[in-house]
């Protein structure tokens, strides 16, 4: 059995890969993952089986190219980092946008760490519950249809070849290119920002680092589960943002406020991984309330 070192070699050397009909599955028109019949070659209503480790990650792997794919599909763009290697050798993020442009109202979903990659909010959710829960696609159109543009970072994708990609070495840095490649660069009036588990982080670094941005720009800042720390949040983190958690109290419920942190509430879940998808609509709830604030603020600035 080969080991997760030499399986990871082979995934970031751009050979090719198993794809998810190879092994076996298919997703159904409800998005979820089911056996295909071994003779027809037509779904069943069979689900995932486990075998091993191994080829649980290995199918994992087949997951990421397919979700890239039905980014594509849908209609999302791939922006290719650093522009001076060929793509296979480089990273890139996803967006709705074409070219970088100027941009009313910009929203940026920043996934967690470990294997996940851009457009998956958990692997384990594709696999054993749907795409609709494992992929950010349902927050895509969500924000589409407030009139936002949408970037999709990848801040897990650091290495091609056994060697770091230049720009995304780490997923703190991997962030910040895409801050100063396309974020700033589409000037954008409003940034509202979703981040899963340690995507809070990554927000967290980009609010030190950036801090000029945040505070004109950054009006509402949606955490999943964050790890983050109390120590990242400063002032204004603390007013905008609000971080959906694991719990067992009913969803929405406000669980606790403090001004060294940014208010906690109830995700209506106990599972980790699930609490993208379960509070979603109060997520977006919030971030419309954030905006109509903020907009005001700027109203009250121009007059």
């Amino acid at each position: 059995m080969r080991s997760s070192f030499l399986r990871k070699i082979f995934s970031m050397s751009g050979a090719a890969r198993k794809t998810v009909k190879d092994f076996g599955y298919g997703f159904n028109e409800n998005g979820r993952l089911r056996q295909l019949d071994s003779k027809t070659g037509e779904l069943t209503d069979k689900p995932f089986q486990f075998i091993d480790q191994s080829h649980y990650e290995d199918l994992g792997d087949a997951i990421t190219d397919y979700v890239y794919e039905l980014m594509d599909q849908n209609g999302l763009t791939r922006h290719y980092f650093p522009e001076s290697v060929p793509k296979d050798k480089a990273t890139f993020i996803f967006s709705t946008f074409k070219e970088v442009k100027d941009i009313d109202k910009l929203m940026v979903i920043i996934h967690g760490s470990g294997v996940v990659r851009a457009g998956q909010w958990a692997r384990s959710l594709i696999i054993n519950d749907s795409l609709n829960s494992g992929t950010v696609l349902p927050y895509v159109k969500l924000a589409q249809s407030r009139g936002y543009e949408v970037i999709i970072t990848n801040t897990n994708d650091n290495y091609r070849d056994n060697k770091a990609i230049e720009g995304s070495g780490s997923p703190e840095k991997h962030a910040d290119s895409v801050w100063k490649k396309f974020i700033q660069p589409s000037n954008p009036k409003k940034i509202a920002i979703v981040a899963h588990s340690y995507g809070g982080v990554i927000t967290t670094h980009l609010a030190s680092k950036f801090n000029d941005d945040f505070t004109q720009k950054v009006f509402a800042v949606a955490f999943t589960d964050s790890v983050h720390g109390s120590r990242g949040i400063d002032r204004h983190l603390a007013n905008v943002g609000v971080n959906f958690v694991t719990s067992t109290a009913e969803l929405n419920k406000v669980l606790s406020k403090s001004e060294r942190d940014v208010e906690r509430r109830s995700a209506g879940t106990t599972k980790h991984e699930m609490t993208s998808y379960k509070c979603m609509e109060k997520l977006f709830e919030f971030v419309d309330e954030k905006e109509i604030k903020f907009s005001g603020t700027i109203k009250k600035d121009e007059m």
